[in-house]
């Protein structure tokens, strides 16, 4: 979807078409959650505080997130693609990827299917949605950004090389600042350079030296799965202000019971409790254990979080702008009864 939750808005009110439109709430401490394409032409973008986002565009109207409606209208996008197809898996509300290699309504291509879905969701819920075709899921993605805002881009068999071979390396998932930096030393900046280098070439990446190996060739086998679980529930918050950590457990205790709340209507069992935090200078660090067993209460799994609270060693005098509390590594109850020596490790 397109600007999602700001075209949402933007179509709700007709006062808000044509002008740069900020979802966020004002505030330091604020970041954006999405911008109309009015506003990107400023350079704001969608994760940039929203004070910053002010200033580069001091007309803008800000609106406070409904998500909600937002969840609503994701729901009826969904419903759409069902028509077509019960192989899609969510990325997050406005992002999807869809299986159409066999199709309910019978088209005969993958492009007639997206054209026909974003037909629907114009005439059906008045807003633009931008699809990428491919062969596979790596491709379609990168495609799916190619025309944006309202477009289609289609990556044919034969049009992979031509598409792929002269982007740059940044392109390719995973390629962030650091393993570009590694990559640049190596004399690769496009993927066709990626491409010429062979596996052996690219060992220092580990694990990851066999995906970029595959996916310079233009090479994903991963498929579409439905509804695929979630793989952690966490909750967070932002603070008016910086604080030490000394005065953080309040807040610990706040977001570790809206955290247990959450945790009760999933039937998984999560074998580690993360705590999260950010510091004013914006350094993201996580202290994390794995129990022998998942805590049985709220006030346990406190404890737990206050215990990682007392692994961070930055100094008394670190102030943090962000604390967050969060399960991660779920099993299903017969795997976690079969595979007791799991529950074992500290780390």
């Amino acid at each position: 979807m397109d600007a999602f939750y700001a075209s949402v808005e933007q179509r709700d009110d007709p006062q808000l078409r044509g002008k740069p439109v900020i979802v966020a709430w004002k505030g330091n401490r604020s970041v954006v959650c999405a911008a109309s394409y009015e506003a990107r032409a400023f350079g704001v973008r969608s994760a940039m505080p929203a004070v910053h986002a002010e200033r580069l565009c001091p007309a803008a109207i800000f609106v406070a997130p409904d998500f909600t409606r937002y969840r609503a209208v994701s729901k009826s996008v969904r419903e759409i693609f069902q028509r077509h197809t019960d192989l899609i898996e969510p990325l997050s509300l406005d992002e999807a990827y869809l299986d159409v290699t066999q199709n309910k309504t019978g088209l005969p291509t993958a492009t007639l299917v997206a054209r026909t879905i974003r037909e629907q969701i114009r005439q059906e819920l008045n807003l633009t949605a931008s699809a990428g075709v491919a062969p596979n899921k790596f491709l379609a993605k990168l495609a799916s950004d190619w025309r944006k805002p309202d477009g289609l881009f289609v990556i044919q068999p034969e049009e992979v090389d031509a598409f792929l071979l002269p982007l740059p390396v940044g392109r390719l998932p995973g390629v962030g600042k650091v393993t570009g930096e590694k990559l640049a030393k190596l004399g690769i900046q496009t993927v066709g350079d990626l491409r010429r280098r062979d596996r052996a070439a690219l060992g220092t990446f580990g694990r990851y030296g066999l995906r970029l190996h595959e996916l310079a060739r233009g090479i994903d086998e991963l498929e579409v799965v439905p509804d695929r679980p979630a793989q952690s529930i966490s909750v967070e918050d932002t603070f008016e202000t910086d604080v030490v950590l000394a005065e953080t457990e309040p807040m610990i205790r706040r977001l570790a019971e809206k955290l247990w709340l959450a945790s009760r209507q999933e039937s998984r069992i999560a074998r580690t409790v993360v705590l999260k935090l950010k510091t004013s200078e914006f350094k993201i660090l996580t202290r994390s254990r794995t129990l022998s067993s998942p805590p049985s209460s709220c006030e346990e799994l406190v404890e737990i979080a206050l215990v990682l609270r007392e692994r961070v060693n930055l100094g008394a005098e670190r102030r943090y702008r962000l604390i967050g509390v969060g399960f991660s590594n779920f099993r299903e109850p017969e795997d976690a009864a079969r595979q007791p020596g799991l529950f074992s490790s500290e780390d």
